[in-house]
């Protein structure tokens, strides 16, 4: 990967990949004011009750929270904003059907800059019952334990 092209993430969403089960991920642009780009590359944004809504074939990145840039002054922006995400038209096409469906939603994971562009990794989920929610904590449980194990017997 060129320098140019690294990744830095500003902000992730954990809790979506334990309240939701990812069914399909895409990257989006975003696209945002000076102020705000100042903000993130700051690393004030969050992700915690966001959602994607599709209207009139655009998607729109809804309740995410970008703080006001300090130096900005008046010009600045309103924190949480709907802001406009630059999808292809054939990608907007394919997801809005789909959420529209009972029980899926779109819901970002993280917010990144990826050189110099805004970037936001969009996931089409469905949302977990609490004994999906406690099958997947048992799971996790189970590899720590077996990790654990495994380094005890490399110790002796």
């Amino acid at each position: 990967m060129a320098k140019s092209d690294a990744i830095t993430v500003v902000c992730e969403n954990r809790r979506a990949r334990h309240e939701y089960e990812v069914q399909d991920t895409l990257e989006a642009g975003l696209a945002l004011t000076g102020s705000e780009v100042k903000a993130l590359r700051g690393g004030h944004g969050n992700l915690a009750e966001a959602y994607v809504r599709f209207d009139n074939g655009e998607a729109w990145l809804v309740d995410a929270h970008i703080s006001p840039y300090a130096q900005a002054g008046r010009n600045n922006h309103e924190a949480k904003r709907p802001r406009k995400l630059l999808l292809a038209k054939n990608e907007i096409l394919k997801w809005a059907p789909r959420v529209s469906q009972k029980g899926l939603t779109a819901i970002p994971l993280r917010l990144y800059f990826k050189g110099p562009w805004a970037k936001v990794e969009v996931a089409l989920a469905r949302g977990k019952k609490l004994h999906d929610k406690r099958q997947s904590i048992k799971e996790r449980e189970a590899k720590r334990e077996t990790a654990r194990a495994m380094r005890a017997d490399r110790k002796r």
